[in-house]
Formats: C-alpha cells, sequence, structure tokens
C-alpha cells in the first residue's frame, strides 16, 4: 500500500506498524460526531428523508408485510452478493428457494444474506448494534459458503488486505488497520451506532456503514455484512417497519463509484462523495420499492379475489400467501406449507393456473412440478435478469 495515498485526515491516516516486519496499514480516526453538509447535499438529504418517509407509510399499509418483503430482500440479497462477485440468477434464487434446496454455493450465499438479515431482526429486543449482534449475523452469512474456513462470527486475529489477484500486504491497494486495534475502533463505532449525533439519522448512516467497510473487521463477508447493515440500521432506529430497501441494486450498477467514494474517505477524508452517493441510492431505491410494492398489492388483492370464489377457499387463500413469499412454486411448496396430499397440492396449483394466476413451467429438482405467478414474478424481477421456465 503506498504510504503517500493516504495522508493524515480528520478521518485517519496510513503510516508503518512497528518492527522489523512492519507493513503500511491504515489507521482510521474515531466517526466525527458532526459534520457541515453543502447545499446541494442538503438538498439530497431532503430528498433521500422524505423517500424514506414515503416507503414507511406504504410498510405500514401493507396488509401482511411479512409475505411481501422476502421478494425483496432475495433481490436486495442478490445485488449485494453480486458486488462480491457471486454469479447466481434472481431465476435460480427464487427457484431454489421454492424447493428448499439452494442449487450451488452461489444462490447459498444469497440465501445466507437473507437469512442474516432475520437472525439480526430477532434479536434487535434484547441486542442495541455491536459487535455481539454483528458477529452473530457475520456467523449466519457464511455459514456453509466460501469463506467458512475463516473465523465466521469471530473478529480477525490477523491482518487481511484488498487488492487484486496475487496481491500481497505491500502490493495490495489497502491494508485495513491491524487487528491490535479492533477493540478501540469497533467500540467507537458501536457508541456512534447508538448516539443521536449532530447530523441527520441517514448521514450517520453513512458514516457508519464507510467506518465499518474501512475497519473491515472479519476475514471474509465485510461487503456483505456492511451493505445488510445499511437496511438494518433504518429498521433499528424505527425509520423502516420492514426491510423493503433494497441498496445494493443501485451500488452494483454504480460499482466503481461505491467504490471510489469510500476510497476518497481514506485518500482525501472526503466524505461528501460517498454520503451524496448513499442519498441517491436511497431516494432512487425507495421510490422504486414504492412502485413494485403497490404493483404487488394489486396482484395479491387481484389473486385473493379469485381465491376467495373457489371451494376450499381457506386453501387457496393460503396458497396465495405463498404466492406473494415466492413467485416460483413447487407441488412439495404446496405440501409442506399447507399440510396437504400431493393430489390436493396439484388441484389447488392447477385450479390457480386455470384461472390465470398461475402457469405451469415444467419439472424442477426431483421432478416437482413447477408453477410460476407470472405477473408477480415480473413485479419482483424487473430490472434483473428473471427467466423462469
Amino acid at each position: 500500500m503506498d504510504l503517500q495515498r493516504y495522508p493524515s485526515t480528520p478521518f485517519g491516516g496510513a503510516r508503518k506498524t512497528p518492527g522489523r516486519h512492519g507493513y503500511v496499514a491504515y489507521f482510521p480516526a474515531a466517526i466525527p460526531r458532526t459534520l457541515d453538509l453543502p447545499g446541494a447535499t442538503a438538498r439530497l438529504l431532503a430528498d433521500a428523508e422524505g423517500a424514506v418517509g414515503r416507503l414507511a407509510g406504504i410498510g405500514g399499509l401493507l396488509p401482511n408485510p411479512d409475505l411481501l418483503i422476502r421478494p425483496y430482500l432475495l433481490r436486495e440479497a442478490l445485488a449485494s452478493t453480486r458486488i462480491e462477485g457471486t454469479q447466481a440468477s434472481l431465476a435460480e434464487v427464487l427457484e431454489s428457494d421454492a424447493s428448499g434446496r439452494p442449487a450451488n454455493e452461489d444462490v447459498e450465499e444469497v440465501v445466507n444474506y437473507v437469512e442474516a438479515m432475520w437472525w439480526g431482526l430477532g434479536q434487535l429486543d434484547r441486542l442495541p448494534i455491536s459487535t455481539r449482534l454483528l458477529s452473530g449475523m457475520h456467523r449466519t452469512l457464511m455459514a456453509g459458503v466460501r469463506g467458512r474456513e475463516r473465523s465466521p462470527g469471530e473478529l480477525r486475529r490477523t491482518q487481511n488486505w484488498i487488492g487484486g489477484p496475487g496481491s500481497t500486504i505491500e502490493t495490495a491497494d489497502f491494508v485495513p488497520p491491524p487487528p491490535a486495534g479492533l477493540h478501540d475502533l469497533l467500540a467507537d463505532w458501536e457508541r456512534f451506532a447508538d448516539e443521536e449525533p449532530e447530523m441527520p439519522l441517514l448521514v450517520q448512516n453513512a458514516l457508519l456503514h464507510a467506518q465499518f467497510e474501512t475497519i473491515h473487521p472479519y476475514l471474509d463477508g465485510n461487503g456483505r455484512l456492511g451493505r445488510l447493515l445499511l437496511v438494518f440500521f433504518l429498521i433499528a432506529r424505527e425509520r423502516l417497519p420492514s426491510p423493503l430497501l433494497y441498496l445494493s441494486s443501485y451500488l452494483e450498477h454504480n460499482r466503481d463509484a461505491y467504490y471510489g467514494s469510500l476510497q476518497a474517505i481514506r485518500e482525501a477524508g472526503d466524505p461528501l462523495p460517498w454520503i451524496e452517493l448513499f442519498l441517491t441510492a436511497v431516494e432512487t431505491q425507495a421510490g422504486d420499492a414504492i412502485r413494485r410494492s403497490r404493483r404487488i398489492v394489486e396482484l395479491q388483492d387481484r389473486y385473493r379475489q379469485v381465491a376467495a370464489a373457489q371451494p376450499s377457499a381457506k386453501n387457496y387463500l393460503a396458497l396465495v400467501d405463498l404466492v406473494c413469499e415466492n413467485p416460483v412454486l413447487t407441488t412439495a411448496t404446496i405440501e409442506d406449507s399447507l399440510a396437504v396430499s400431493r393430489p390436493t397440492a396439484l388441484r389447488l396449483l392447477r385450479g390457480m393456473a386455470e384461472r390465470g394466476v398461475l402457469e405451469e413451467i415444467g419439472a424442477g429438482l426431483r421432478g416437482q412440478k413447477r408453477y410460476v405467478a407470472r405477473e408477480l414474478l415480473d413485479a419482483v424481477t424487473e430490472g434483473t435478469e428473471s427467466a423462469v421456465g
């Protein structure tokens, strides 16, 4: 790492570690508690805050938001893991989710992201945003996937670095702080996460993410966990009722600007490029989530009207709930979730197919018949590779 690229700024600086085998690493400063925003950034902030408020309002009005957020979370998880190089498609993830068996390790990384979010949300009643909470989420995130041998759920005890294939600690683009400093840095990070500093919540959120990425406290999975925390923080602070906001899609499409803006903090002590990118992502993706939510609710209402008109309406209505969790269904999904026989599962699926809600798309894993709610799938997957069947 080039020492000259990282001069001392209020956000930190680079220096050589002591000893015969010393190396250049970056040493972050404590997170600043105040920050002056220029007019242009303040306007972006106002737009982003308004969008979050509108999305929270939509989320609070959803008849059963838990049924609708899994497709959103899968979309967020897919985009976040793609930033790290995962090659799964949303179609693969939805089909694997329907079958209950990840098709490959890439898909499992996406599923783990969703499970880490749910695990963390389930702990908020008894744990603040803290290292303990982070480590539990990290353990879930890394279970059974690439990097599982690199101490999941444990803060790193050795040095890591960021660079191209084959890079060494001397040639790396960026070397995070040595492990001896993690305790103090994470203690400051925890305090900042729990405080209400003299800055808007979204700016606090952006700085928390930037500092987490700079500390890089785990040997692997830091990027995924850091992006998960962007939305997690808004839920923990009760600005969103549920994880309907998927920021990683925007960051994936603006990957160079994302990484470059984080580097601007380390190299020049300038947080504005990252804060502005983050605020733009929030406004853009909140607007997109609102539009999709309205469309999904319209489809859910129409499907429920169809289901309510059928004999055995109770089972048909339960089937609609399953469709809203995942628009790709298998006979096994219906059998397991509704506790019905295979003939009954097939009758329910065929009944909704005859009424235009579902479409049969052939056999999936283990020869299970698969059906897709095509309109709902399109509403969830618009803008991604979504071909199913």
